[in-house]
Order: structure tokens, then sequence, then C-alpha cells
């Protein structure tokens, strides 16, 4: 008995079905995959039936671990996504399937009696609908479908064989109940003849004739087939029925011309795509003997699926392999390149290679299509179809015969095509890459210089078709090193012609999609060609990208974290999108500038809900907007931190791109914009890198605020990174630039730095205080709110008082900053703990921790962990200190922060040291390793490795 069940209600042998209708889908979504991998993105797409909400990602992962209380071996697998762990056998579907595939072997080999009770207990697994009681219309679609047209094949092929067996007497009440609910299924009312036939009632034969005829006629308008007016001719003969299909398995109706073999040559060097060829062999192993297989293999220009294709074909289905359903394809192989030709013309040549004399081929592509039909109806054909454009020209070239299989490569998944299956193939490996190179150039060439061929194959992105080029330009260079090719590669606006060798060329690969796309198409291609980022959402055109991604010029990679659908594309497809741009409108300035306003527009709105009322994001919000819920506003700040972080590539490369164009306003402002997403995420690497192109803009654009702005970012940045006489050298240099309410600002930052230099220097401390005093009554001149909350803290915190962190607390709250309050908390939390007041500083935890879990900033969360470990550590409680700091740790170090790693190390050190555990001494030697690690610039670097250094110490005193 299986233990899982989709074929009628969905089951589980131990009856826990899920009782959600969510959770039931997405159990039903892992079962239909079961063992493979399900994308995260297509769970969403099944649980929410196309419509998944902004949190479903979340949620997802919610409802994943609700089920896994009820079904074990749900795992995650990398990249995003989830499997069932659990044999093929213990589902009654891919055991259906399975027992299918094995009877049709049976019948292949002449055994009907085997076959028939095969099919016979492959329809015994079913309970009813498929997927019944499952509300996604998705799995449906793409499951429930196929499966239930699987099951009335399967029903049709075992009544034959039975029928074969002389069985007609037995079959013909299920075939009464089948015509009943099929009343349109021809195959079905001719079996019913023959049955009724058989067993010798040949009047009920005639009368179901005539009731299948007038009810094609009234449901359809149409006169029935030629197999139905057979059957009613046999009957009205009392003609013996048709030979069964078991011993007709490769006859051929039509010519009885040679066997034709139009496959291209085999791929000597062919390598790698062990995945894909292992997915053409078990798809057609388990497809139906009796029925046509098509599998689509997709991907983007270049990517090798025509090579895959020809090498499939001559590796597995050249005969006697399970692909070829243990015999061959004894119909004969086909091939013919689609591209731009019409359907039309290429069934003529089809026609003509199954042995069509000319004179039978009709001009008209209806008689065209009957003819193909006619004529690969009773044969086992393979037929490639390489570089398909779209459904329409593939549909008429699909042969009918049972058991044939079709190949057809494009750069289109070709989503609308009846009955097939796809395979999207992506970019090599790069080993595989290596061994293609190596294939192609010489294996010893690429022996000797291990780290250049790694480099051209990094420069050719791992597209096979690059590097079949690099390799035969090396080939046809001995003298040429393999060092030298990657830096004639390595110069980007070379790149393309250097790819190009006698016919081959990525260029012209890249031309034929371009040029096959509309005009608005073509022109939105060209505009993408003006960014450099690797991956981009809709919203930075305002535009649909997905028809560039069904050219195959683009690659869906899913919704991002912020609920969006994100594309990709390779490298040198974006070079090539850049050379169109440069060509045929002037370089990508004119794209920049028409985008720019939009795309400052959005990244402020998010900037301004990171951080209310800071002074530079234009249009501030003082108060939170009256009326607003909570929970709505927790989720606008929730939201617009993950749209921050989905968009950083993008955003981070636009700062470049403006450089480039000369548009400094733009970039330093954007530069700007990005700060608060750098710091809550610790991204500092992006953070130096787009200070520096923006200072560099905000100079060239003359504008002595943008300039200042960005010093003072880029000392917060040095004060969070510990290297407190950058960031004091930073703020002076952006003294004489600011003015106004800016000054102030600098100067609030300029005591914060002095404040923290004041455990090493104490004649700071009064130079701070009178820092942080000025730039408090200056903000209270002004009204700035922000400021005043700022400088509060700054007080707060160097003063060692509760009351300016209260005041500051509340004016945060007032400008509707929850995540400034929550800092502020953790502040509080600090001072009480450092006074002894632990039940106060919990408090102050706890309420740090609420914000930071709704709002979904698992960094923050992070340090507030770290904190909370130290107050378990001073109340005793070393265990649950230990827990919080593990689990802080591995959040900084997923994030790279790498000075709080260490903090958590220490913190662990501590709970082990108080619990006399041996490793404690390992644990503060690992600290100070770490500390060093950091750097001699980092005085709370220094700091630490000193403290890990003492407290190791302390541990070995006490072993």
């Amino acid at each position: 008995m299986t233990r899982f069940g989709v074929l009628g209600p969905l089951r589980v042998a131990d009856g826990r079905t899920p009782g959600p209708a969510k959770h039931r889908t997405l159990l039903a979504a892992l079962l239909l995959a079961a063992p493979e991998p399900v994308p995260a993105g297509r769970l969403m797409a099944a649980v929410w039936d196309d419509r998944p909400p902004a949190s479903a990602e979340s949620v997802l992962r919610v409802y994943v671990s609700a089920l896994r209380k009820l079904v074990p071996g749900i795992r995650t697998v990398p990249g995003g996504g989830y499997l069932l762990d659990v044999a093929p056998a213990d589902v009654d579907c891919h055991r259906f399937e399975r027992l299918v595939a094995e009877a049709r072997r049976e019948r292949a080999a002449g055994r009907a009696e085997a076959a028939a009770g095969g099919l016979r207990a492959a329809l015994g697994l079913w309970r009813g609908q498929a997927l019944d009681g499952v509300e996604s219309s998705v799995l449906r679609r793409a499951y429930g479908v196929p499966l239930e047209e699987l099951r009335l094949t399967a029903l049709e092929e075992r009544v034959e064989l039975d029928l074969g067996l002389g069985r007609g007497a037995e079959v013909i009440g299920e075939l009464r109940a089948l015509v009943g609910a099929h009343p349109l299924r021809e195959r079905a009312w001719v079996q019913l003849m023959d049955a009724l036939h058989q067993a010798g009632r040949r009047s009920e034969a005639l009368a179901a004739y005539q009731e299948a005829r007038r009810t094609l006629v009234g449901e359809l308008g149409l006169e029935p087939s030629a197999e139905l007016a057979e059957a009613h001719r046999r009957v009205l003969l009392d003609a013996r029925p048709l030979v069964p299909v078991a011993s007709r398995d490769g006859g051929g109706w039509g010519r009885p011309a040679g066997v034709v073999d139009e496959l291209p040559p085999d791929i000597s060097d062919f390598c790698g795509r062990g995945d894909a060829l292992a997915w053409i062999g078990r798809t057609v192993a388990e497809a139906a003997s009796t029925a046509p297989v098509h599998l689509v293999l997709h991907g983007p220009p270049g990517v090798g699926k025509s090579a895959l294709a020809v090498h499939a074909a001559a590796l597995n289905l050249a005969g006697g392999s399970d692909l070829a359903g243990g015999d061959g394809l004894p119909g004969g192989r086909l091939h013919a390149s689609l591209g731009a030709r019409s359907a039309q013309a290429v069934l003529e040549d089809l026609l003509r290679s199954l042995g069509c004399p000319d004179g039978a081929v009709s001009p008209a592509l209806d008689e065209r299509v009957r003819l193909y039909r006619s004529l690969t109806a009773r044969r086992r054909l393979l037929v490639v179809l390489d570089d398909a454009a779209d459904e329409a020209q593939v549909r008429p070239l699909l042969p009918t015969g049972p058991g044939s299989v079709t190949l057809v490569t494009s750069r289109s998944s070709l989503p609308g095509l009846e009955a097939a299956r796809a395979y999207e193939l992506g970019l090599m490996t790069e080993d595989e890459a290596v061994a293609l190179l190596a294939g192609v150039a010489g294996a010893d060439r690429v022996r000797a210089e291990p780290e250049a061929a790694r480099r051209i194959v990094r420069l050719c992105g791992r597209l096979p078709l690059a590097l079949r080029i690099a390799g035969s330009r090396l080939a046809r260079k001995p003298g040429w090193t393999l060092d030298h090719l990657a830096g004639r590669l390595g110069d980007e606006r070379r790149r393309l012609d250097e790819l190009s060798a006698g016919d081959l060329a990525v260029r012209g690969s890249l031309a034929l999609g371009y040029r096959g796309l509309p005009d608005p198409e073509r022109r939105l291609l060209r505009e993408l060609g003006a960014f450099s980022a690797p991956d981009f959402a809709p919203w930075a055109l305002d535009a649909d990208l997905e028809p560039l991604a069904e050219a195959g010029l683009l690659r869906s990679r899913g919704l991002d974290e912020a609920g969006q659908e994100r594309y990709g594309w390779h490298d040198l497809t974006r070079l090539y999108a850049a050379e169109r741009l440069a060509e045929e409108d002037g370089g990508p300035g004119g794209v920049l500038a028409c985008r720019a306003e939009a795309i400052l527009e959005r990244v402020r709105r998010a900037h301004a809900a990171l951080l209310p009322a800071e002074p530079g994001t234009g249009r501030t919000r003082i108060h939170p907007e009256q009326g607003r819920e909570p929970t709505l506003e927790t989720g606008l700040l929730r939201g617009e931190a993950r749209w921050l972080s989905a968009e950083r590539r993008f955003l981070v490369a636009a700062v470049g791109d403006f450089h480039r164009a000369g548009l400094y306003e733009a970039a330093w402002r954007l530069a700007f914009y990005l700060t608060p997403l750098f710091e809550l995420n610790a991204h500092h690497d992006d953070w130096h890198a787009t200070t520096a192109t923006g200072l560099d803009a905000a100079r060239a654009a003359r504008h002595r605020t943008g300039e200042a702005l960005l010093l003072r970012g880029l000392a917060d940045l040095h004060r969070i990174e510990g290297r407190l006489e950058a960031a004091e050298a930073a703020l002076r240099a952006a003294l004489p630039l600011a003015e106004g309410l800016e000054l102030a600002r600098v100067t609030l930052r300029l005591g914060l730095v002095q404040a923290r230099r004041a455990g090493t220097r104490p004649a700071l401390g009064p130079q701070a205080e009178q820092a942080l005093g000025r730039a408090l009554r200056a903000f209270e001149e002004a009204g700035d709110r922000r400021g005043r909350a700022e400088a509060l803290r700054g007080l707060g915190t160097l003063r060692r008082e509760a009351g300016p962190l209260e005041a500051s607390f509340a004016a945060y709250r007032e400008l509707g900053d929850r995540r400034g309050a929550a800092e502020v908390s953790l502040d509080l939390a600090r001072l009480h703990l450092a006074a002894g007041r632990h039940a106060e500083a919990r408090r102050c935890l706890e309420r740090r921790l609420e914000v930071n879990r709704r709002l979904g900033d698992r960094l923050p969360e992070a340090v507030a962990l770290l904190v909370r470990a130290e107050l378990e550590n001073a109340e005793g409680r070393h265990g649950p200190a230990a827990a919080d700091a593990r689990a802080a740790r591995e959040t900084f170090v997923d994030y790279g922060d790498r000075a709080n790693a260490a903090r958590a190390l220490l913190a662990l050190g501590r709970a082990a040291l108080a619990n006399g555990t041996d490793d404690a001494v390992g644990v503060f030697v690992r600290a100070m390793g770490e500390f060093d690690g950091l750097g001699e610039g980092d005085q709370d670097a220094r700091t630490g490795a000193a403290e890990a250094a003492r407290l190791a110490e302390e541990a070995r005193r006490r072993r």
C-alpha cells in the first residue's frame, strides 16, 4: 500500500491529513514532484494560484514548518525550495505511472495477459478524481489533467488488451460507464461496439453507433471519425475485429518506405549536461509507449540546446536504450531547422523525407498536416525540431505515432504546447566549462594554465557557444597562451569581437534573437543595456519584461523577497544590448536621464520609510500619518526594507551607471538614499563603494551639500566599523561644506565619535558633551525633531543617564520611527544592565526584540540577542545565554558582520567559563583570532581582543 495518495482525496497513510486548504495544496505539490526539489516560486504559485501575496515567502515557511509536524522528510534545498524525501513508489501517482509504463513494455513484448494485469493494478490505485479537495488550479492544470488523461488512456489500453484476449463480454459494463462520463471520446465508443460485437450482441453494437453519431453531430456538428465508421462497417459485415495492439506495436500505416535517418552527426567533444540527459531519459522512459512524447529544451542563445538535442538523439535514442523503448525507433529519425521558416515549408521537407512523392504534397497547410499525421500515426519516429520560434510553428510538425519522440529546441519554453514537457537548459558548471574548453583547445594546454583557463571560462560566462569559440581560436593559434586570450577577453569593449571564429559568433547568435523581436521589444532590450546590473525587476523601466524572457534574452529568476518577478541575463547579452544601444541610440545617457527621476523618487520613498523626517530626503514626515493602523504601518516599514534589499544590487550598480553617464546629481543622491539599507543589513562593502562614487559625483557637480551629506554618511560607516580616527577626519572635512542644520548634524556626529574615543582619551569627554549640547540647541531652535531625538540619544549614552534616553525614545515614537525607538530601547537596556537593574534591562530588550521581529530586521535582532545573552550571564542563566549567543552569532556570520560575530564568541565563552566546561579556553582563543583579523585600525577590535585574552587566561587558571 502506498503511503501517500493524490489519485482521489489527499491521503496520508497514518490518517493525519493536513486540515487547512493551503497546507493540503503545499503537501500535494511536494508529493507530485517527490523526490525532486520544488523551487519556492513554484510552490507559492501552486498555493496561491499564481497570485501570491507580498508576504508569500515568509508564510510559505510557516506552512512548511506546520507540515513537518505531520509529514517527516520535508527538506530545504539550496537556492530556495523544498523537497519531500519519499520513494516514488510510496506516492500513488508515481506508482501509477510506473505500473502503466511497465505494462506497456509487457505489451510491446507481446505479453498481453501480463500487460492487462499491470494496467488493472495501476487503475486500481485510483480512489476518485485526481487532487480531489486540493484547491489549486495550477496543480490541476499541471498534474491533475495529465493524470486524468493518462487514466483514461490506460483504461482504454487495458480494455483493448482484454478484447484481444476475448474478454469482450466482461468489459461492456465499464465501457458503458466510460462513454456515459466521456460521450465525446470516440475511441471508447469504438471499444464498446467491438465488445458488444465480440459478445454476439450486434444489434446493441449498431445502436451504440447511432447513439455515438447523434452525440457527435449534436454536440460538435461533426460526423464520426474514420475509426468509428470502420467499427460500424465491421459490425454490419460481421467482420472480425481489429488485431489487438499487442501484436502490432511497430507496424506502420502509410507507405512502406525505407527507414530515414537525417540526424546531424554527433558532437565528438560533447561534455557535461548529465542532469539534462538523465531528465530526457527518465521522461521518455516514464511516458506512454502508445502516445507520442514531446520534449522542449529551452534556454538563452548559445547555451547548447541544439548540441544537447543531437547528442541525446545519437547517444540515447539510437536504439536499444530505455529512451527508445527497448527496441529503438524503427520508424526513422527526422531533423528540421525551423528558425523563421513557416510550418508549411518545413512540412514539405518532412513529407518528402517520409517517402511522399512530389505530386502527393498539397500546397495547402491543412492538407499537409493531415497527410503528415497519417504517415506518422503508425510509426515510432524520432523528430528533432531545432530553433523553434513559437507553439504555432511546432504544432503541425509533431508526429502522432505511439511511442514517437520529439525533441524541440527553442529560446522559449513554449508553454502553450499541449502535452509537452519542458526543461530549461542553464549555463554549464565551471568544471563542465573547463572540460569543454579542454576538448576544443587541447587538454595539455588547459592543464598547463589552469588559472587562465578558469578565467576564460568566467569571461565567457560559462556559455557553451562562447567557450567553443574561445577554444577554436586557441586551437588555430598554437602560439597563443591561455593567459593571452584571457587578457584580450578582459576588455569588455572588445569581448564580442574576440568571441568570433569562422561562422561561429556570439554576436550573431544574439542578433538572431534580437532581429526576431518586434520594435518595442528591441527598444526595451537596448534600454536595459544602459544598466550594468545582473538582474532587475520590471519597475526599473516601467515595462513588461516577459516577452524578452520568452525570446530567451532574459531569464526569469522567480519572485524576489519583495514579491516582484525578477529577471536576469547573461553578461554577454548585456554587452550586446549595450552595443546595440550605443550604435542605434547613441549610448546610455538618454535612457538613464529618462529613468533617473523615477528611480530616485522610488528609493527616496523607501529611505523616508526607514528614516522618517531624515533631512536630505526631500519631503519628510514629521508625524505618523493619522488614521493608519499600526499593523499597516509595520507592513509598510517591513515591505520597504525588503524592497530595498531586493533591489540592492541593481541600485548599487545604478550609482555607477549614473556617474559614468555624467548624471552626477542622480549618482550622489542615490548613493545617499541607500545608506539606511546598508546600515540596517551591514552591507559595508556596498556602502564604501557607493559613497566613494557618490563623493566623486558630488564634487564633479560642485554640490557642497551633497558632498557634506556623503561625508557624514562615510563617518557613520567608519564609526560603525570602529575606525574612529577616520570617522573624525571625514566629519572635519564636512564641517566647512555644511551649512545651517546640516552643520548641526555634522557637529552631532563629531560629538558621537568623540564620545566613543573618550573611553581611551578621557579628555575628549567634555568636547563630546559640548558638541552634542550645541547640536541639541540648534535642533530645538529649528524644530528639527529627528535631530533632537538623535542628540538626546547621544547625550544619554555619553552621560549614562536614563532621562535623555527616555526623552529620545519618546521623540522617535512621535516621529513614527520604530527602528529609531528600538535602537534607544537597546541603549536603555545596556544602561540598566550596567547598573544591575536586570528587570528594567529585560523589559527594554523585549520591547526592542518585538519591533525587530515585526519588521523582519534580523541583524538588529541578533544585536539585541547578544545583549540579552550578557543579561542572562549576569543573572547566572548560562544555558539560555549560550543559546542566545549562538543564535546571534549565526546571524552575524550570515550577514558577514565579523565584529559582532567575535563579540558573540565572547558571550559564549563567558557562559562556558561560568559552567566550568573545558572548551572555554578554545572559544576565547577563537575570539582573539577573529578580533585580530579585524585590523589594527579598529579600536573596538583591540579592546575585544584584550578582553578575550584576559578571559582565556582566567579560564586556564580555573582548569
